[in-house]
């Protein structure tokens, strides 16, 4: 069963803004860490934002790349993440992948961790 869907990916302009959502059902959100991941093509799937549990404190990462740019969000009631993205560049370009972790960014346990199908974000003139 898919436990994590992401949307709102699509075709925009460089300088221009998206918001991805990553709808979680069938678990409790509440204890996870939940992250934002992309991959370009030919290359490596990198983090791009992370965000803890309100228990570990609701503390945020990101990438250097896209630090002052993209924020990332989390809804546990909806059991949603959100990632705001602006000021899109064409080095955005990619696959974007939500994950649920636990118990920390960056200090997950593999066997407890989720992943979405991914969603596309194109950025191009």
């Amino acid at each position: 069963q898919v436990l994590l869907v992401e949307s709102g990916g699509g075709l925009v302009q460089p300088g221009d803004s998206l918001r991805l959502s990553c709808g979680a059902k069938g678990f409790t959100l509440d204890y996870y860490a939940m992250g934002w991941f992309r991959q370009a093509p030919g290359k490596e799937r990198e983090v791009v934002a992370c965000i803890n549990s309100r228990e570990s404190g609701n503390s945020t990462d990101y990438a250097d790349s896209v630090k002052g740019r993209f924020t990332i969000s989390r809804d546990n009631a909806e059991k949603t993440t959100f990632l705001q993205m602006n000021s899109l560049k064409p080095e955005d370009t990619g696959t974007y992948y939500c994950a649920a972790m636990y118990p920390l960014c960056g200090n997950s346990r593999p066997d407890l961790e989720l992943w979405g199908q991914g969603t596309q974000v194109t950025v191009s003139s």
